[in-house]
C-alpha cells in the first residue's frame, strides 16, 4: 500500500481501475508529462469524467500522436472514434466527421478488428434521424464484430443503437426490446462506465419519447442510482435533465427546474445537444406556470445550443395571444423534413391547438388525423401508449368542441381524463378536465361541468399554473371579467356582393378576414370569433382597442380598388366567460348595440370606455343613446381617426 501511495503512476492506474476518476486525475494530472500513451489515454478519460472536456480531447490528440508514433494504429484509430464523438458531444460536425474519416483511414485494409465494431457503430449513431435503414444495417455490423470479439460493450452499444433506430422508425415493439436487453447489460455492471451511461441515456430518451412515462421513470431512477455511486461529472448532467423531464410530467415544477437548471451548468461546453435539451424543459416549466418572458429566453437558449425550440415556442406564443406568430411557427416546424415519426406525433397535438384557436377546422382535423394513424404505427406490443391514445382522444375532443359535436367531445375527453390520471401526469388530466367541463356544459350537465372545471382548477393553482387557474376561474364565475369589447360589421353587405358578383366579392371578404384578424391580433386582440360579416374581439385596455380599430379603419381606407365600409362599436365593461374563448353579458351586449349604431368608417365608443384612458385621437359627436337590453342611457362618441 505504501508503494501505491509514493508512485502516483501506479496510484492513478489503481484509481481508475476502481472508477476513482477523480482520484486518478489527481495523480496522475502532476506527472503528465512522463506519461506514455496507456497512461495519457488513462488521464484523457479522467478527466473527461470530471467534465472537464477541453482538457480531455487534448490529451486524447496527444495520446492519439504517441499511439501514431509507436506505430499502433488500431489504438490510434479507436481514439480518433472516440475524439469524433467528443467533437460531436460539442457541435463541433466538422471536425467530427474529420476524426471519423481519419479513424476509417486508419483501419482501412487492416485485419477485421473491434476498431471496425466501432467505426460501424459510430456510422450507425450518425445515421440516426436521416437514414434510418442505414443505421441498422451498421448497428448490426457493429454486433457482428462485437459477438465475433466477445466484446460486450461493442455488443450493448451496437443493440442499443439498432434499438433506437427501430423506436425512431417507429418499430417500437422491436426497438424497445433491444435496448430494455442492452440496459439489463449496464445494470448488471457487466459494461464501462461509458458504455453505461450512453445505454441509459438513450434508453430513458427512447421511452420518453413514446409516451411510455412509467418505463422512463423507472430507467431515470436506475440511472440517478449508478450516476450517484459514481465518482464523476457530466453524466449526471444528462441523467439531471431525463429526471427534469419526468418531475416536471408528474408535476413537481420546482424540483424540474431546479434539476434541469443544474444540468445545464455541469453540461455547457460538454455536451451541446443535452444542454439543448436542458433549456428546453427550463422553457416548458415556465410556459405551464405563465413566465412568458423567462420561457422565451429558455427557449432561445435551446435553440443556441441547437435544438428545435418547437413546439414550446409556438404555443407560449399562442399563450401570449399572438396567434398568426403561433400558426407561422408551427407551420414551418410541421414542414421540416423528417423521417422521424415520433417527432412528428410530439407537434401534432400543438399544431391542432393552434390551428383551433386560428378558427382553421380544416388543419386541425387533417393533423388529428395524421396523428391517428402515426400512432396507430408506433404501438408497444397490440395497443398505443396510453400518452399516445390520450392525445388522440383530445385531439378529437378538442375538434368536437370547436364544431359543435359536444356529445361527442365528452366521451372523447372522458377517455383523455382517465388516460393522463392513469399515467400520473396532472397537467395534462388538468387540460382535459377543462375541455370536459366545457363540452358537458354543451351538452346540459351543469352540475358535471362544474365537477370537473373545480377539479382542473385545484390541480392548475397546486402546480402554480397561476393563468391556467385564472382561466377556468372565469369559466366558473367566480372571477369577473372586465374587458373591451369590440364588434365589426360591413355596412350594406348585400348591395356590394350583388355589384360586385360572386367571385371578387368572394377574394374581398378573404382579404377582408385576413386583414382585420391579423391588425386586431397585433394590438394584443382575442379575435373570438365572426359574426356574419365582421368580428367580435376582445382587448384587455381601451387604448389597444382603438388603436386596433383605428389601423382597420386605416387599413379599408388606403386599400387599392372597391373596400368594404366598416363600422366597429367598443366598450369596456364587465362579463362573465360562458366558454372557452367567448364571452356573454351586459359588457358584450352593450359593445354590440354600439357597433350597430355606426355608419360606414366610423368608430364609436361609450364614453365610459375612455375615462381614465389617453387615446391619441380626438372624439366628437358625443352623444347618449338608449341601448336595447341597457337600463340607463349610454353616452358614446366617434373616434375621429383621420
Amino acid at each position: 500500500m505504501s508503494q501505491v501511495a509514493d508512485d502516483p503512476l501506479t496510484a492513478g492506474r489503481e484509481a481508475a481501475a476502481r472508477g476513482a476518476w477523480h482520484e486518478a486525475y489527481e495523480k496522475l494530472k502532476p506527472v503528465q508529462s512522463e506519461l506514455g500513451g496507456d497512461d495519457v489515454e488513462v488521464l484523457a478519460e479522467a478527466a473527461w469524467w470530471r467534465g472537464n472536456l477541453d482538457e480531455a480531447i487534448g490529451l486524447r490528440e496527444r495520446a492519439h500522436g504517441l499511439f501514431l508514433k509507436q506505430g499502433e494504429k488500431m489504438r490510434a484509430a479507436q481514439l480518433a472514434l472516440v475524439l469524433s464523438g467528443d467533437f460531436f458531444g460539442k457541435a463541433d460536425l466538422a471536425v467530427s466527421a474529420g476524426w471519423l474519416a481519419k479513424a476509417e483511414r486508419l483501419l482501412d485494409g487492416t485485419p477485421e478488428s473491434v476498431g471496425h465494431g466501432y467505426l460501424a457503430l459510430f456510422k450507425a449513431l450518425n445515421k440516426l434521424g436521416t437514414d434510418m435503414q442505414a443505421s441498422i444495417d451498421y448497428a448490426e455490423a457493429a454486433l457482428a464484430i462485437g459477438m465475433k470479439f466477445d466484446n460486450r460493450d461493442l455488443e450493448a452499444l451496437a443493440i442499443m443503437a439498432k434499438g433506437r433506430a427501430l423506436v425512431m422508425r417507429g418499430d417500437a415493439t422491436e426497438g424497445l426490446a433491444l435496448l430494455d436487453e442492452a440496459t439489463a447489460a449496464a445494470i448488471s455492471g457487466e459494461l464501462r462506465p461509458f458504455s453505461t451511461g450512453i445505454v441509459y441515456c438513450v434508453t430513458i430518451t427512447s421511452c420518453n419519447g413514446l409516451g411510455d412515462y412509467r418505463r422512463a421513470a423507472e430507467w431515470t431512477a436506475a440511472a440517478n442510482r449508478w450516476a450517484a455511486a459514481m465518482d464523476v461529472t457530466g453524466f449526471p448532467g444528462a441523467c439531471r435533465v431525463h429526471q427534469a423531464t419526468i418531475k416536471r410530467l408528474q408535476g413537481d415544477w420546482p424540483g424540474a427546474e431546479e434539476q434541469a437548471t443544474q444540468a445545464c451548468q455541469e453540461l455547457q461546453g460538454f455536451d451541446a445537444w443535452t444542454t439543448a435539451a436542458g433549456f428546453y424543459e427550463i422553457g416548458e416549466i415556465r410556459r405551464r406556470r405563465g413566465d412568458f418572458a423567462d420561457a422565451e429566453e429558455s427557449y432561445r437558449q435551446a435553440k443556441e445550443w441547437g435544438r428545435d425550440p418547437q413546439p414550446g415556442l409556438a404555443l407560449l406564443r399562442l399563450a401570449q395571444g399572438k396567434v398568426d406568430a403561433a400558426v407561422s411557427a408551427i407551420t414551418r416546424a410541421m414542414e421540416t423534413e423528417t423521417v422521424d415519426p415520433i417527432g412528428m406525433i410530439r407537434r401534432l397535438p400543438a399544431q391542432i391547438e393552434i390551428a383551433l384557436a386560428a378558427g382553421d377546422l380544416t388543419t386541425a382535423r387533417t393533423a388529428a388525423a395524421e396523428l391517428e394513424e402515426l400512432t396507430e404505427k408506433v404501438k408497444v406490443g397490440e395497443e398505443r401508449t396510453p400518452a399516445f391514445q390520450a392525445s388522440v382522444c383530445m385531439a378529437w375532443g378538442q375538434i368536437g368542441l370547436a364544431e359543435g359535436d359536444a356529445a361527442t367531445a365528452v366521451k372523447q375527453l372522458e377517455h383523455a381524463v382517465e388516460l393522463w390520471r392513469e399515467i400520473g401526469i396532472p397537467y395534462e388530466t388538468a387540460e382535459a378536465q377543462r375541455h370536459l367541463g366545457l363540452a358537458l356544459r354543451k351538452v346540459g350537465d351543469e352540475d358535471a361541468a362544474v365537477e370537473e372545471l373545480t377539479a382542473a382548477r385545484s390541480t392548475f393553482m397546486r402546480l402554480g399554473a397561476v393563468l391556467d387557474a385564472q382561466r377556468v376561474s372565469e369559466l366558473l364565475g367566480e372571477v369577473p371579467v372586465t374587458r373591451t369589447f369590440m364588434f365589426t360589421d360591413i355596412v350594406d353587405s348585400t348591395k356590394l356582393a350583388e355589384a360586385l358578383g360572386e367571385a371578387k366579392w368572394e377574394k374581398l371578404i378573404a382579404w377582408h378576414d385576413r386583414t382585420l384578424r391579423e391588425l386586431l391580433q397585433a394590438e394584443g386582440g382575442e379575435v373570438i370569433k365572426q359574426t356574419g360579416d365582421g368580428f367580435f374581439a376582445a382587448f384587455d385596455s381601451p387604448a389597444a382597442a382603438v388603436e386596433a380599430a383605428v389601423s382597420v379603419q386605416r387599413a379599408l381606407d388606403g386599400y387599392e380598388g372597391i373596400a368594404p365600409d366598416v363600422r366597429i362599436g367598443l366598450h369596456a365593461g364587465g362579463a362573465f366567460a360562458k366558454d372557452e374563448g367567448d364571452y356573454g353579458g351586459q359588457g358584450v351586449h352593450a359593445a354590440a348595440r354600439i357597433g350597430a349604431l355606426g355608419g360606414a368608417g366610423e368608430i364609436l365608443v361609450s364614453s365610459d370606455t375612455l375615462a381614465d384612458t389617453a387615446i391619441r385621437y380626438p372624439v366628437k359627436n358625443t352623444r347618449r343613446e338608449e341601448l336595447k337590453g341597457i337600463a340607463e342611457p349610454v353616452e358614446i362618441s366617434a373616434i375621429a381617426w383621420r
